[in-house]
């Protein structure tokens, strides 16, 4: 087999990090990405410092056994699950369009 016969020639992927469309899939990603990991993060640490310099107010009873502290902690896999479901809404309307484009410029573009 000779060297000219060995497929198709890999993309120029300095060419396609460089595009409008990935500057575009990027920028759509950390808009999101960012601002939610800050929020989360912040949410979080306000459990710890709670938890940490406010027992009376953690242990104040909403009803039978069941404390604001508690109910935080639940919270935070309440938020987890949120992100996630936001995550996939956000890239199912626009992130996945654009990476579609992508690929398809790439798989399809010498076609």
């Amino acid at each position: 087999m000779s060297t000219t016969d060995q497929g198709p020639p890999s993309p120029d992927w300095e060419t396609i990090q460089q595009s409008a469309e990935f500057t575009q899939l990027r920028r759509r990603l950390r808009g999101f990405v960012f601002p939610m990991t800050i929020a989360f993060l912040a949410w979080y640490l306000l459990y710890v410092l709670l938890s940490d310099y406010a027992h009376d107010f953690m242990s104040t009873k909403v009803f039978g056994n069941v404390n604001i502290g508690l109910i935080f902690g639940l919270l935070q896999f309440v938020s987890t699950f949120l992100i996630t479901w936001l995550y996939v809404r956000h890239a199912n309307r626009s992130l996945d369009p654009v990476a579609d484009k992508i690929r398809e410029d790439i798989e399809g573009g010498d076609r």
